[in-house]
């Protein structure tokens, strides 16, 4: 049986949650049906080593996305590629004009990620590329509250959206969750009477951790506590002030970027994300995965489903320090018996985002789509 070549393009494997899914994708896809390429521009990305060294991985010679279109068309002709995968807007554009260039009949699936738009001009930019997704041959949604957003803003058909939730890799969180590898400073942050805090992401303006530690201040006043940020971005140096002005810097740990976040998030006693828009929350099901308790921000549009509704996590408003603040004290006071039950809840419900069963739900999708 011929297999079936799908190349997904991305502009870099760094530490997203949309390079995740594409590794999660990639990793477990079936291998007696499908052959999987990765291309990318020319950008290093922390999820390059994790890749199985089965996926013919191609980096381009430019790192400019708009210079990227003539040699995707030639790899997509080169490699007879079968399906275009991508992600986020413009790399979906250029995935899409790519392969209408080609002209080698190969089908364009691709997949938007965040809740986008708001103001004027965004609403101009989105509906700009709601034009070209028409041109797509199957559109991928990560959530209910994204595909909404993609019949609001792009004006995209629902009927031409498909839901797939992000896949979850358990078993390898699982494995990586036991290791006993962590950095000794890193591990003494944990040896310690206080309760500790953790949360994951880039340190900008749509994750705002201002508005966590704003909550964490008021969080010790009454329950002593220490806070760790894995991640990095341009906002670290104001988010490091920020600990200065409330007297609390020396409980605020930064520690980057992580290739293990799931020792830090099974070591913790509470994760917490104050996005304030999401797509997903694919950090929120991997916490979920690890058996920490969740704490999230009620923002369009992933924690509420990841969450099922506050089911299995605390919902706070967006941007209100004091409703964060009191979630964490809530979940922080729980009685040994109330947390083991969140901790079993929690693997419950990342169960339903299992990469096995998620993929599965992929390789259908891209199926029939080639039949179209």
């Amino acid at each position: 049986m011929k297999k079936v070549k799908i190349l997904f393009f991305i502009y870099q494997m760094g530490g997203g949650g949309a390079a995740r899914t594409l590794l999660n994708i990639m990793n477990n896809v079936d291998r007696e049906r499908f052959a999987p390429y990765l291309v990318t521009l020319n950008m290093n990305g922390s999820y390059e080593s994790e890749l199985k060294e089965d996926v013919t991985f191609i980096k381009l010679e430019t790192a400019r996305l708009s210079r990227s279109v003539g040699r995707l068309k030639e790899i997509i002709q080169t490699e007879q590629i079968d399906l275009v995968f991508s992600t986020i807007p413009r790399v979906n554009t250029i995935a899409i004009l790519a392969n209408r260039l080609s002209r080698t009949g190969a089908k364009n699936v691709i997949r938007e990620a965040d809740n986008l738009g708001g103001s004027f001009k965004e609403n101009m930019q989105l509906l700009g590329f709601g034009l070209v997704y028409k041109l797509a041959h199957q559109i991928v949604s990560l959530s209910e509250g994204v595909k909404a957003n993609l019949v609001k803003r792009y004006k995209v058909k629902p009927e031409e959206i498909k839901v797939i939730y992000n896949p979850v890799d358990l078993r390898l969180i699982e494995q990586k969750r036991n290791q006993e590898d962590m950095d000794p400073i890193h591990q003494a942050l944990f040896d310690t009477e206080d309760k500790v805090i953790v949360t994951a992401g880039r340190l900008v303006k749509q994750k705002d951790q201002e508005t966590l530690i704003r909550a964490f201040y008021e969080l010790n006043q009454k329950v002593k506590s220490q806070l760790i940020l894995l991640g990095e971005g341009p906002l670290k140096e104001s988010l490091i002030s920020l600990g200065v002005e409330l007297g609390i810097a020396n409980r605020i740990h930064f520690l980057g970027f992580q290739a293990n976040p799931y020792q830090y998030f099974a070591k913790a006693d509470l994760f917490v994300l104050t996005s304030i828009h999401e797509g997903f929350s694919h950090v929120i099901a991997e916490a979920l995965a690890t058996g920490t308790p969740v704490v999230a921000t009620d923002c369009h549009s992933g924690p509420r489903e990841v969450l099922d509704n506050g089911k299995y996590g605390e919902l706070c408003e967006v941007g209100h320090a004091s409703d964060v603040a009191n979630k964490m004290e809530k979940v922080l006071s729980y009685n040994k018996e109330k947390s083991e039950q969140v901790s079993r809840n929690g693997l419950e419900r990342a169960a339903h985002f299992d990469a096995n069963k998620i993929v599965a739900q992929y390789e259908a999708l891209f199926l029939q789509t080639l039949k179209r």
